[in-house]
Order: C-alpha cells, then sequence, then structure tokens
C-alpha cells in the first residue's frame, strides 16, 4: 500500500497544475485567474526541486513549458476556442514524450524496477495512447460543446481516465510483481 501511495503522490504532483486549473476555472469561471494560477503553481513546483537540489524530469519541464506557452497564449488571444483546443497539443506533445521507451521508470519502486520493468515499458505506450486518444476527444468535445460544458465533461474525463488507468496498471504491476518474486523464491529455493 505504500508504494501505491508513493506513486500516487507523484502523480497528483505531477496533474497539480491542470487540477488547479481546472478546479478554480469550474468553480469561478475566471480564465484569466485559473490560467495565472496554474502558470504559477507550474513554475513554483520547479523551483521547489531546483532550490532543494532535485532533479527535474524531462516531462516536468515539457510540462511547465507548454503550461507558461500555453497560459501565455490565452492572455493574449482571449479566444475561448483556442483555449479549449489548446489541451489537444499538450496531449499530443506530452503523449509523443510518454512513447519514450522507460519514461516511467521515476514513477516506479525499486521492488517495481526490478520484477515488472517490461510492464512498466508497456504500459507506458499505454499512456501514450490514453493522451492520444484524449486529445481527439477534446477536440471533438471543443467543437460540440459551450466552454462550461466543456470543461466539466473534460475534467470529469481528464482526471477520471487518468485514475482509471492508474489503479488498473497498479493492480496488474502489482499482482505480476509478488507472482514473479514468489516464482524466483522457489526457483532459488528449488535450485
Amino acid at each position: 500500500m505504500k508504494n501505491l501511495f508513493q506513486a500516487s503522490r507523484v502523480l497528483l504532483l505531477d496533474m497539480a497544475s491542470t487540477l488547479l486549473f481546472l478546479g478554480v476555472y469550474l468553480a469561478t469561471g475566471n480564465l484569466f485567474l485559473a490560467v495565472g494560477l496554474g502558470m504559477a503553481l507550474g513554475l513554483g513546483q520547479i523551483a521547489w526541486h531546483l532550490l532543494h537540489r532535485e532533479p527535474v524530469e524531462a516531462l516536468q519541464w515539457l510540462s511547465v513549458v507548454i503550461i507558461l506557452a500555453s497560459g501565455t497564449a490565452t492572455f493574449f488571444t482571449n479566444d475561448p476556442l483556442f483555449v479549449m483546443l489548446k489541451p489537444s497539443l499538450i496531449y499530443v506533445v506530452v503523449g509523443v514524450v510518454m512513447l519514450k521507451r522507460g519514461w516511467m521508470n521515476r514513477y516506479l519502486p525499486p521492488i517495481a524496477q526490478a520484477t515488472v520493468p517490461d510492464l512498466a515499458v508497456k504500459f507506458g505506450y499505454v499512456w501514450a495512447g490514453l493522451m492520444f486518444f484524449s486529445a481527439a476527444l477534446n477536440i471533438a468535445l471543443a467543437l460540440a460543446f459551450e466552454p462550461a460544458t466543456w470543461a466539466a465533461v473534460k475534467s470529469a474525463w481528464a482526471i477520471g481516465s487518468k485514475i482509471a488507468l492508474f489503479l488498473v496498471q497498479y493492480a496488474v504491476m502489482k499482482s505480476t510483481g509478488v507472482r514473479r518474486a514468489k516464482a524466483a523464491m522457489a526457483a532459488a529455493a528449488a535450485g
């Protein structure tokens, strides 16, 4: 259970800017406040890592660059359709980054890295697929709904799909890892 909480914590920290943006936008309807707070949190997270001399992963840098670029573009355009389509670009870029073999290693505890590294690679590609599907879904939602409905549906999908995939991945990797560890111990005891 400790490993689940550790992995959940890292995932939530990576999604924090997006979750803050969506929460503030849904609660206030104020696009500029939501974008500004999301940008500030993204910068704050990077600054925290740098101040504590912790490594900043490529996906974290990419995330903050996208947040800053899209937030800045939002401030300049003030166009709701642009804001609504913007996540599709983010999903595609993140999906492409997630196609890099082994990107998921930073999320795995050492025992998982030792017992199920092959599953981590496979689930890395599943995550990339989720990002590409989410990009296409977002375009359809942005073209079909007004901003308030789009934000509600997109929020539910963005959070729900990631939590669901995370839980499926955790269950599969945990059960497979336990099974493999027991098999290895049995083979070592027999040999």
